[in-house]
């Protein structure tokens, strides 16, 4: 018997959906990390992202028209968002993003797209959402895709001016993660449609957690189709598909809505019982039954690569800009609590990472805007991108503290605080895409011959054995020189390769090269001795892929540092640019650890711990001073910080207006304080009980003039005014003289 026979009888095959999973997609930069030679000549050849003419002229215009015309406060304490909203949506075309102009639309690049949806989450998580949708995975994608000419023509000119809203379905009761396992059925049939007997399916489904579907004129609808009577005179079970179904069709139900943690996106649920559609309904036709899951996962690169990794940016802007003006003129104990290590440790991780998902969304939409499908890179962005956006806002809420957490229109953290979580769970809930599919997806995708060795084993072609062999010996090949290179930079550590023109950049990229070698060698082990029941070993799987997706997030930092800040700016984002790439590499290098420390098989585990000379933490630590330096850069008011924090857009009144008048108060009379104070310490004059007071003194004392006693004042009221916190009427009237609901939460103080 043949070891390839053997491996038959031991190996588990491969399902149709993981199959169609695997073949989506494109492998780009993960496919040198995971072989251990992380590609930066590719990686610096990425074309630099930049906005078109077109595109900034959007974000000047109607986002920024938009941003006015939001009151998260108001929408949040409402029913739902209101008209006016919608309205202006529909006809600004924020919902045509991705399709073609030739239908109407705007078609923007995945960076523009991402930059978009990034600036309105800044301000409103719910109209954030409420844009993303129709541009992410959905009906009008899989349209672009996979749509008949009739079908596009219809479809995308009403998709693109807001005339249609598109919903789609695929999230059952009994379907979550398992999207595979729908149990929605479609059966092929003979029925009526418009007054014609014709060939379609009588679909029965349940579907919740969609998005837009309470106010969608169009339901785009996956479900298992089956054939029991061969009508379409093949097998009974054809596969997951995907149809267009208009809300008007008779026996649509659309309307019940969920309430997504109270945040005003409209989300909800769709259902029918034994409807009859005709084939036309089927995107791309009858040709397409049974394509739906291959459709489905080769369209997921919006959602995961683009739209929620956005939110998970905009997140850690907002609370970027927030904690650090807030650090700066929140004063305790006499000092602006900047001052103090415990703020400036949560200061610095807050920039550092900031900085971090900055340079991972630029990256991963220039990509995708070369065209690529990276499934999983896009996975990646998608899980660590809302995680680390989770994370950040965490250190911003103990930071700002009691202002942090007292709801209305001042509160810059609040709403996407409630928010991030709903990001987490969506497109592949976030320990699905860790635990499974980052290096799941990886592991067959990246590796040079192992699909070709699974399709060989399971073949039943008479020239299989052969095949198998030629693949082993391949394989065999491949691991043997990952070892050898990983030996040689373990005991030679010198050796590795960089290429930057930068001195600081370096050391990180050999370190990068250092930790990949290692990746592909304990990958290349985790294949022989555990086999098919890696699969099973989650929390090890899930390791090698955060290997894999650190070593991208630092390739991401080191590009941005190289290309996209100035020369004239590096001393500023030099700080930003160490802790991100540090925090990344370390990250890695820890990942590894715990993987080694946890592998089942002793003998393997020593033997991987001696041939890759791992055996202490060796990457570049992030230290006090480095801590120190980068939370004192980070509460500069530099172009740099600007740039990193550019998805935030003040409209005066609003909180990011509020905290940024002050915080640019501050900075534009610190000559000014420091006098005061200085005649403070000399007790040429008294404090007094307020600051106000003590302005009063030093203007008698002569230690300012008038002028300068002016612009102190000014300064101070800002400082009150950001430092304040929403409050509110007593007695709240929820409903107006014609019992309709209003808004009980107007601000006494900001009026």
């Amino acid at each position: 018997m043949s070891l390839r026979t053997k491996l038959k009888k031991v190996l588990p095959s491969i399902s149709i959906t993981e199959q169609e999973a695997l073949d989506a997609g494109d492998v780009w930069l993960e496919g040198s990390i995971y072989q251990g030679k992380p590609d930066f000549d590719a990686l610096r050849d990425v074309p630099a992202a930049k906005l078109s003419a077109e595109e900034q002229a959007f974000l000047d215009g109607p986002v920024k028209e938009l941003l006015s015309m939001i009151d998260d406060s108001e929408i949040q304490n409402g029913v739902h968002l209101p008209d006016y909203i919608l309205d202006f949506l529909k006809k600004e075309r924020f919902f045509s993003l991705i399709i073609p102009k030739s239908f109407g639309g705007l078609e923007f690049s995945p960076y523009a797209n991402s930059t978009i949806v990034g600036t309105i989450a800044t301000k409103s998580s719910a109209v954030a959402v409420t844009v993303m949708v129709p541009n992410s995975l959905g009906p009008g994608e899989l349209l672009l895709h996979f749509g008949t000419k009739e079908q596009q023509d219809h479809y995308l000119p009403r998709l693109a001016n807001g005339r249609d809203i598109p919903c789609f379905a695929l999230t059952s009761p009994e379907a979550g993660s398992d999207a595979g396992g729908i149990p929605d059925i479609g059966v092929v049939k003979r029925g009526q449609f418009n007054g014609e007997e014709v060939l379609g399916l009588e679909i029965t489904w349940d579907k919740r957690y969609i998005t837009l579907a309470p106010i969608a004129t169009v339901l785009g609808l996956a479900f298992k189709v089956v054939d029991p009577d061969g009508l379409l005179g093949g097998k009974e079970n054809l596969g997951i598909t995907c149809a267009l179904i208009p809300k008007d069709h008779p026996g649509v139900e659309l309307g019940n809505r969920h309430d997504p943690m109270g945040i005003r996106f409209y989300n909800g649920t769709t259902r029918g019982e034994k409807v009859f559609v005709p084939m036309d309904f089927i995107i791309g036709g009858q040709k397409n039954i049974g394509r739906g899951w291959q459709m489905l996962v080769s369209c997921l690169g919006a959602g995961r690569g683009i739209s929620l990794p956005a939110l998970g940016v905009s997140s850690s802007q907002v609370a970027f800009k927030g904690a650090s003006e807030y650090a700066a003129v929140r004063e305790q104990f006499g000092l602006a609590i900047g001052q103090f290590e415990g703020i400036q440790e949560k200061l610095a991780d807050i920039a550092g990472k900031t900085y971090l998902q900055e340079a991972m969304r630029v990256l991963t939409t220039e990509g995708l805007g070369m065209g690529l499908k990276p499934s999983v890179v896009t996975a990646i962005a998608k899980y660590h991108m809302t995680e680390i956006g989770r994370d950040v806002l965490d250190s911003a809420m103990d930071i700002q503290a009691g202002k942090a957490i007292q709801n209305g229109p001042q509160n810059t953290l609040a709403s996407g605080y409630v928010a991030q979580p709903i990001a987490i769970t969506v497109e592949g809930a976030n320990i699905l895409t860790r635990n499974l599919m980052i290096f799941g997806q990886g592991v067959m995708r990246c590796h040079p011959y192992l699909q070709s060795m699974v399709e060989s084993i399971h073949s039943e072609d008479k020239n299989a054995d052969k095949e198998f062999n030629r693949i082993l010996r391949k394989t065999v090949g491949y691991s043997v020189a990952n070892s050898l290179r990983a030996f040689r930079l373990g005991v030679l550590p010198f050796t590795a390769g960089a290429k930057s023109s930068l001195p600081e950049v370096r050391d990180y990229e050999k370190a990068a090269q250092k930790l990949s070698a290692k990746l592909a060698v304990y990958a290349d082990f985790s294949l022989l001795v555990l086999g098919g029941k890696l699969k099973q070993a989650e929390m090890l799987s899930a390791r090698l892929g955060d290997v894999m997706s650190f070593l991208y997030a630092a390739m991401a930092s080191i590009k941005y540092y190289e290309q996209k800040v100035a020369s004239s700016e590096r001393e500023q984002a030099a700080p930003y640019f160490h802790y991100a790439t540090r925090f990344a590499l370390q990250s890695a290098e820890e990942a590894l650890h715990k993987f080694l420390d946890n592998f089942p098989a002793s003998g393997t585990r020593k033997f991987m711990r001696f041939i890759t000379m791992n055996y202490s933490m060796k990457m570049p630590k992030i230290s006090d001073d480095l801590i120190r330096e980068l939370a004192t850069q980070a509460q500069m008011d530099t172009a740099f910080k600007a740039q990193i924090t550019h998805l935030v857009t003040p409209i005066e009144g609003d909180g990011h207006y509020i905290n940024e008048q002050a915080y640019k108060a501050k900075m534009a009379c610190l000559e000014l304080l420091a006098k005061v104070k200085k005649a403070l310490r000399a007790k040429t004059i008294k404090p007094g009980v307020r600051f106000a007071e003590t302005l009063d003194n030093a203007l008698v004392a002569n230690v300012i003039n008038e002028q300068e006693y002016a612009q102190l004042i000014d300064y101070n009221k800002k400082r009150e005014k950001a430092i304040r916190v929403d409050e509110f009427d007593f007695d709240m009237n929820l409903l107006d003289d014609n019992a309709k609901p209003v808004n009980p939460l107007k601000s006494v103080v900001n009026e």
